[in-house]
């Protein structure tokens, strides 16, 4: 079946906020599958990049990839204050109770992978299966400074081959991309400007990068351990963001995650690969949901 866009209306919450801003997303297979996986890409990317996994999974899914708010073709928040966990879980509690799914399974990269971290931490949650992708409950400072340096301040371009040569280069670490690939990512990474191209995403998504005093490790083990659906974790071989010893403690506690590394990548394997989408359609079938 065709993908089709559609979008979500969705409160702004926090301290101070109201209102509230469109969520858009894009759905993949039969609308009427109860069976459904949502898909929430990393920090500074959009849904578009699970079209290659979706499509392959649309024959036993309905598969559904959100743009998170301040990305791709999501609103923006007024406040940028409010770009954080507490605005990403209620948004996503919106669509899914816009796509009437009594449970879904996750499959979050990166940030996405931290939002579906709090959401199946949360008493009462609809997550039934999880898959994390080069995320975990530790994060490491000197992975956060690195991600520091290239958001924010999103360059301009000429055209859309720079944008393109951009991308290549700052997300090297997803791994041995097609061309085509490359190209994809940039012709829904990128929005036009006069003049040019810049990144499609809301500068202001960097705040907490920037607006919070000197950047810490990040540890969410007790968050990890309140986690009791099946979980598996993806990590890229040279990831600076999940730590192999992370990776392997995320075996041993919590929701005891199965753990597969992929070769020839850091942060995040961008499952595009045919070997990481059958890895992940595998392990959907076989994990037994609580």
């Amino acid at each position: 079946m065709p993908m089709v866009e559609h979008k979500v209306k969705c409160l702004d919450v926090g301290e101070g906020a109201s209102g509230s801003h469109d969520m858009a997303y894009v759905e993949w297979g039969d609308p009427s599958n109860e069976r459904v996986l949502i898909c929430v890409h990393g920090l500074t990317r959009n849904g578009r990049d699970f079209d290659e996994l979706a499509s392959a999974l649309q024959g036993e899914y309905r598969v559904v990839c959100p743009d998170v708010a301040g990305r791709g073709q999501s609103d923006w928040l007024k406040d940028p204050a409010q770009y954080g966990p507490v605005q990403y879980d209620a948004d996503m509690n919106a669509l899914i109770a816009q796509l009437d799914a009594p449970r879904v399974d996750w499959v979050g990269t990166s940030m996405g992978g931290i939002i579906g971290m709090v959401m199946a931490a949360t008493p009462g949650n609809r997550v039934r299966r999880m898959v994390l992708n080069d995320v975990g409950p530790f994060i490491p400072k000197a992975a956060l400074e690195r991600i520091g340096t290239y958001v924010g301040a999103p360059p301009f371009f000429d055209d859309a081959a720079g944008l393109e040569a951009y991308l290549r280069d700052v997300h090297a670490p997803f791994g041995d991309l097609t061309d085509a690939q490359w190209a994809h990512m940039a012709a829904h990474g990128g929005r036009r400007v006069e003049g040019g191209w810049t990144l499609g995403y809301d500068p202001g998504i960097a705040l907490p990068f920037t607006g919070g005093g000197p950047l810490q490790d990040v540890e969410m083990w007790e968050l990890w351990d309140a986690i009791e659906c099946p979980t598996l974790t993806l990590r890229g071989e040279n990831s600076d963001l999940l730590l192999a010893d992370t990776a392997t403690e995320m075996t041993l506690r919590g929701p005891t995650a199965d753990l597969v590394t992929g070769p020839g990548c850091g942060h995040a394997p961008a499952l595009m690969a045919d070997d990481q989408i059958d890895v992940i359609r595998d392990w959907l079938a076989a994990a037994s949901p609580t």
